[in-house]
């Protein structure tokens, strides 16, 4: 086996800077955002580190992953994570896959993360994407890491799909369909008296935590309605929406339920009742500056201090493709930027 060359804290600084350098963290993408898994003293990663979760490694397309990420054969690489076995395993598969300037390092935790003078980012609120060990903490225990209330609901979304629902879910967790918050006339978000009555009916105040989460369960665009099988873009649409009318502490379940089934949490399949509220205890909508609409994105797109970015695939951005069974006119907003979701509009592997 080969030797597997050691990186110090000391080295790695100078190696910064330089663009032939790709640092890579092998920790669980949680870590990566903020979270501190490990209780190191500054959560977040390096300054311009890469995540690649040691768990991808079992993926089959790994290699185009690391090559989708800049992260190629001529760089000089550095991995780290919270310890030296998994480090190791994400190192020898670089130097198997044919890269030959591969390093470890090795100190992460007893001594970059110790040290305030060495730089580290994180995700900006990286609290609002929690990860399945987060959500066992709240509905097993109620005192997870980042979390100071004492009413939550948890809510798998879908979309016209309540068998995704009730053929397995987090237990405890209610169902809430996208047309609840969404008019299918446009898929715009709804009036704000719908949105009242909506989250009211599925026991939501202002001040609930909400913890939303989907199934992806292989969408085909010719389906008749392809989105009934990309549960989780449907929970990233209401979380949006729920913040717009104001609910103060809105999660996300990072990875979907995927993730809580890699984590071999119990699954239920009981059909929890929702517990409606009398009121939703704030004025809707209570964050409107979230939401640009049609006169809002002209303006922007006039402005130099501001842009409009496309999030589709780029077969829709182009105009190769419209992206819907349902919708004829192909292309995009003139003006809006590439942002490149992932392959189509039900798989934002992005």
């Amino acid at each position: 086996m080969t030797k597997l060359v050691e990186s110090s804290t000391d080295e790695l600084v100078k190696l910064l800077e330089n663009k032939d350098v790709k640092i890579i963290d092998v920790r669980p993408v949680d870590a990566y955002n903020g979270w501190k898994l490990e209780n190191e003293a500054r959560g977040g990663h390096i300054k311009g580190a890469r995540s690649l979760p040691v768990k991808w490694i079992k993926y089959m397309d790994w290699i185009e992953i690391v090559n989708s990420k800049g992260i190629l054969p001529d760089h000089k690489i550095v991995v780290y994570g919270y310890n030296k076995a998994e480090a190791e395993k994400v190192t020898n598969w670089f130097l198997h896959v044919g890269y030959r300037d591969v390093n470890i390092y090795n100190h992460f935790i007893d001594e970059w993360s110790l040290n305030p003078k060495l730089p580290k980012e994180h995700l900006h609120r990286y609290r609002q994407l929690v990860s399945a060990d987060w959500v066992n903490m709240l509905i097993s225990e109620n005192n997870p890491p980042e979390y100071n209330n004492n009413k939550f609901v948890v809510c798998h979304v879908h979309y016209r799909n309540r068998k995704a629902y009730l053929s397995g879910h987090i237990p405890g967790a209610i169902d809430i369909d996208t047309l609840a918050l969404e008019a299918p006339e446009t898929w715009n978000r709804r009036s704000p008296e719908e949105l009242k009555t909506a989250l009211e009916q599925h026991g939501i105040t202002a001040d609930t935590t909400v913890v939303l989460y989907g199934k992806f369960m292989w969408p085909e665009n010719a389906d008749e309605f392809p989105g009934s099988a990309a549960g989780h873009i449907g929970a990233i649409r209401c979380a949006f929406i729920m913040m717009y009318a104001g609910v103060k502490d809105v999660r996300v379940l990072n990875g979907g339920f995927q993730s809580w089934k890699d984590a071999t949490y119990e699954i239920s399949i009981f059909d929890v009742l929702k517990n409606p509220v009398v009121d939703f205890g704030a004025k809707i909508p209570g964050k409107p500056e979230l939401a640009v609409d049609i006169p809002e994105a002209k303006e922007m797109l006039k402005s130099k201090d501001a842009e409009l970015v496309c999030v589709r695939s780029l077969s829709e951005y182009i105009g190769e493709v419209s992206g819907y069974n349902y919708i004829e006119k192909k292309g995009r907003i003139p003006g809006a930027i590439f942002g490149n979701c992932g392959s189509d509009a039900y798989h934002m592997e992005n």
